[in-house]
C-alpha cells in the first residue's frame, strides 16, 4: 500500500497543479474533452511552449522534471 501524500506548502501544491495539469493534457491527447479552454491552451499560454499537443508534452514533462517532480 502506498502512502498518502501531502501538499502543505508552496511548492508542493505548485507541483501538484502541475501534475494535475500534466494528467489533463495525457487525457486530451487520448480524445476528452472540457468545456472552455482547452488544456493544451492554458499550458502553452502559461508557460511559452508551442507546437503540437504532443510536443507540449513533451516540453511541459521536461518543465516538470527539471523542478524535480518526475523521475
Amino acid at each position: 500500500m502506498s502512502e498518502a501524500i501531502i501538499a502543505n506548502t508552496p511548492d508542493k501544491i505548485e507541483m501538484f497543479r502541475l501534475l494535475a495539469l500534466r494528467g489533463a493534457l495525457k487525457l486530451e491527447l487520448k480524445g476528452m474533452h472540457r468545456r472552455g479552454r482547452s488544456i493544451y491552451s492554458v499550458i502553452k499560454s502559461e508557460f511559452g511552449f508551442k507546437g503540437s499537443k504532443q510536443r507540449v508534452l513533451d516540453q511541459f514533462e521536461g518543465y516538470i522534471r527539471d523542478r524535480g517532480g518526475l523521475r
